[in-house]
């Protein structure tokens, strides 16, 4: 081989591998600059400047009117979000990350064609990831029938910078009118009651009320990114008159844009609490930045409450990762209890009993800089009461973890949460 061959064949060698570490760094480090200083404590949570600086900060305002219904695991979850879709008259937007294959799977999609059949405009945006596990057959019921359904960043040449970017959104908006978000995914673990290993604990939200036009905002937002095409009018956005006593604010998050939201709503949620943090979380992974902002919340006196999944979690890497976190936290006085019945996938926090934060989002990096999420906030004393007894259950059913526990674990397990905490980024 000649000299200027050899070179090529290098050039060509470095060309490949500048790409390849180029790809790396777009799919794994989030574009925008991350939050890194301590965000000053300014006033507490039940100060109006909160809900207003929230607002502004986060983008959509606080909207009076929201009526909010919490639904327990799938026979409280799924028998709603079907009756709201069989009623439809003129429109239904879907978006879900884990849409797979099975009973409940076959319903939704039978539900969705009916309604496309007689007329409604129905649209359906999976994650291509999450939906891996989905019989083509159920898409193919849908699609005849004259459903919508698109697939968010699929496998593709000008998606490669963004293939770790996934939605992870949960929404459903019928006739613009009533909207379901939560934690539920569409898939048999997500159906019964919890009362097993094989049915997991989760809790989803009906809300109704103008906060409804927000959470349809949110999913036209990536189906304009999927698709180009601009859903609008009073089909998607008809006029919303009050449905109840709580305010409310439903925001989203993109490393497209506004991937510090999520990040940024939590630690300003955090810093606000004078008395309580109540903390329902399938993946608890904090960021220094964020472990920071909790310690010192516990130190000026908030009683701070955490439930996590234990032995039943989908993820071994993700539960050694957190457990490697708790140290500080356990130290500073949380009370951090691992849920024993079956995995816990509840997404919400509570703080001092007036705001309720509900929707998609983890406690974790991938949430707050890596996934498109989306949160409710609900402000209301009612509803956070109710939620915080509905907490309360589940800490009864979990194991608390002490801080000399936590000290005295093996070394095995400590190796283990090492080697987890690596690439804890992505978790």
């Amino acid at each position: 081989m000649s000299k200027t061959w050899r070179w090529v064949l290098a050039a060509g060698v470095v060309g490949g591998l500048c790409l390849v570490v180029g790809l790396l760094v777009a799919n794994f480090v989030g574009g925008e600059t991350k939050i890194q200083r301590r965000i000053e404590r300014l006033y507490a949570l039940d100060d109006p400047r909160f809900m207003q600086e929230l607002g502004v900060l986060l983008g959509p305002p606080f909207l009076q009117g929201t009526q909010a219904r919490a639904l327990l695991n799938g026979d409280e979850i799924f028998p709603p979000m079907l009756a709201a879709i069989r009623a439809a008259k003129v429109s239904i937007n879907f978006e879900t990350y884990i849409y797979w294959s099975g009973d409940i799977g076959r319903a939704f999609a039978d539900a969705l064609a009916e309604r496309a059949r007689q007329g409604v405009k129905v649209h359906v945006l999976l994650d291509w990831v999450g939906s891996v596990k989905m019989d083509d057959s159920l898409a193919a019921v849908m699609t005849q029938a004259g459903v919508q359904v698109r697939r968010f960043h699929p496998p593709h040449w000008s998606h490669l910078g963004r293939m770790n970017n996934r939605t992870h959104r949960k929404l459903l908006v019928v006739d613009g009118r009533v909207g379901f978000t939560g934690g539920v995914g569409v898939a048999p673990q997500w159906t019964g009651r919890a009362q097993d290993p094989a049915h997991w604990r989760d809790t989803h939200f009906e809300i109704a009320g103008p906060v409804v036009a927000q959470m349809q905002s949110v999913f036209i937002d990536n189906w304009i990114k999927v698709t180009g095409d601009v859903l609008h009018g009073p089909d998607y956005f008809p006029a919303l008159a009050p449905a109840g006593p709580a305010s409310a604010q439903m925001f989203s998050s993109s490393p497209s844009g506004g991937s510090e939201s999520m990040q940024l709503m939590y630690l300003l949620a955090v810093t606000a609490a004078s008395r309580s943090i109540d903390l329902s979380a399938a993946y608890f992974v904090p960021d220094a930045l964020t472990q920071q902002a909790l310690v010192e919340a516990l130190k000026r006196g908030v009683r701070l409450r955490i439930v996590l999944p234990g032995q039943h979690i989908d993820s071994d890497a993700v539960r050694g990762a957190s457990r490697a976190t708790w140290g500080p936290l356990l130290r500073a006085g949380a009370i951090i209890a691992e849920y024993a019945p079956t995995m816990y996938h509840c997404k919400l926090m509570i703080v001092d009993g007036l705001l309720t934060s509900v929707g998609s989002t983890n406690f974790d990096n991938r949430s707050f800089r890596l996934n498109d999420e989306a949160t409710l906030n609900i402000v209301d004393k009612d509803f956070a009461t109710t939620q915080t007894a509905t907490f309360e259950s589940d800490l009864a059913l979990a194991r608390p973890v002490s801080y000399a526990e936590w000290q005295a674990r093996p070394a095995r397990e400590r190796v283990v949460e090492w080697l987890a905490s690596v690439i804890g980024t992505q978790l």
